[in-house]
């Protein structure tokens, strides 16, 4: 992820603004989230791109992207995203904000109930 930092004003003090280039689709994004989180996924597609290790802490050596996959929802209702690494297989869930593109998001949301693991006839049997 390449990170670029600019004053926005210089008599602004400590206020920068960090991009990053969207590894899918190329859209130049903010880290900072209109809600004020820090971003790690592009707002348009959702993707993402395998910095942080969560499984033994610090940088990741990888640097693939991160598709998403699913939505989870936590105990307290907000939602987040699961990602998947396309390289290394890894699992990861970031906060969702309020400048993602909700189509995606639904249909990420929805995809169990139109592709289920099973057929739906079984229903019809009980």
């Amino acid at each position: 992820m390449s990170n670029t930092n600019e004053r926005s004003n210089p008599s602004d003090f400590g206020s920068r603004t960090e991009t990053f280039a969207c590894v899918w689709c190329g859209l130049t994004v903010t880290a900072r989230a209109p809600d004020g989180g820090r971003r790690n996924h592009c707002p348009s597609c959702l993707q993402s791109r395998h910095v942080h290790d969560h499984v033994a802490g610090g940088p990741s050596e990888c640097q693939a992207r991160m598709s998403p996959i699913s939505i989870a929802v936590p105990r307290n209702g907000d939602w987040k995203i699961v990602h998947r690494c396309t390289r290394c297989d890894e699992l990861t869930a970031h906060g969702v904000h309020g400048d993602d593109n909700q189509l995606i998001l639904m249909r990420l949301a929805v995809r169990p109930l139109a592709q289920p693991p099973f057929p739906l006839e079984v229903f019809g049997n009980l």
